[in-house]
Parts: C-alpha cells; sequence; structure tokens
C-alpha cells in the first residue's frame, strides 16, 4: 500500500511539469483582451471617421494581429486606410513589440521601425522611432469597467507631443 501511494504522490508531483512542458507560450491577458471584433469611433488627423477592427492570436498564439480598415472609401471604392498590425509581449525582455503595417506606405516591413513599449498596468504606451531621430506615440488604454479602448495616437516634434490620433474602441 504504501509503494501505490509513493507511486500516486510522484505522478501527481511531476505532471504539473509534462503538461507546462507542452503548453505554448502563454498569451499576454492585456492582449487577450483585444481580441474580436471592434468599432473604432473619433478623429484622425482632424477628420471624424470609424474603423472596423478584427483582433485575433496567430502564430501558436504569440502576435496579437488586428486589422484595421476605415468605412470611408476612395473615389474607386477602396478603403481609404486599411492596416495589419502585429504586437507581441516578449516575457525574456519585458517589453511589447509593434509591427504596423498599413497602406500609407510600403515601407513598414523595410524602415526597421518596431514599436517598443514596457508594461503599464492598462496601458501599452509604444514608441516608434524613425531613422530621422523622430518618434511617432501610440498608446492603447484599457477600459476593464466598459471593456473599451481608448488609441491615443502623437506625433512628436521637438520633444513635445502633437495629437494625431483620439478614438475610443468598443465591442461590435
Amino acid at each position: 500500500m504504501k509503494s501505490l501511494i509513493k507511486a500516486i504522490f510522484i505522478l501527481v508531483s511531476i505532471s504539473p511539469i509534462a503538461v507546462n512542458s507542452q503548453q505554448t507560450i502563454p498569451p499576454d491577458s492585456l492582449l487577450n483582451k483585444m481580441t474580436g471584433k471592434w468599432v473604432l469611433k473619433g478623429t484622425i488627423a482632424g477628420q471624424e471617421t470609424v474603423h472596423d477592427i478584427d483582433g485575433k492570436r496567430v502564430l501558436n498564439g504569440q502576435y496579437l494581429q488586428f486589422t484595421e480598415v476605415s468605412r470611408e472609401k476612395d473615389e474607386r471604392g477602396n478603403p481609404v486606410y486599411q492596416a495589419v498590425v502585429y504586437l507581441c509581449w516578449q516575457e525574456t525582455k519585458k517589453e511589447y513589440y509593434c509591427l504596423w503595417l498599413d497602406n500609407t506606405s510600403n515601407e513598414g516591413i523595410s524602415n526597421g521601425v518596431i514599436g517598443r513599449a514596457s508594461q503599464n498596468g492598462n496601458k501599452i504606451e509604444l514608441a516608434f522611432k524613425f531613422s530621422d531621430g523622430t518618434r511617432f506615440h501610440t498608446t492603447f488604454l484599457y477600459d476593464g469597467d466598459g471593456n473599451t479602448w481608448q488609441w491615443l495616437m502623437d506625433g512628436e516634434e521637438n520633444g513635445k507631443l502633437k495629437p494625431f490620433a483620439r478614438v475610443k474602441l468598443t465591442k461590435s
């Protein structure tokens, strides 16, 4: 009987190790709150706008991918703005990283600009630094009470932030 109890104890003791070693990297909980379908409303570059956002985990759950498409159309019927954005949390570096690809330029991959942010509660405060020394700031602020996000986007000129976008995301 003692042998059976000892064997059960050993199996119970090592089973969490086996389970943990088989799991994928646990997704960052704040990024998980950005998954799903959202409606973005607010002001971008001085213009009122509405965009549709679709956020999901991709590539073994290691990245949050969101697609953003404006409801406004150009003369050919194409969305005025489209973006595919990848966000991730790297536990070893204790930082968020962001690659933002959009239809304003095809330099998103070649310019080497990756947004970076430290963990800050319910905020992800990304800074994108360009080769000419300019910076662009994007802050994602999660409101758990209303299950909404605020996005604040600011250009930086001579060390001062200049508002570019003030938008809010609500679940659609």
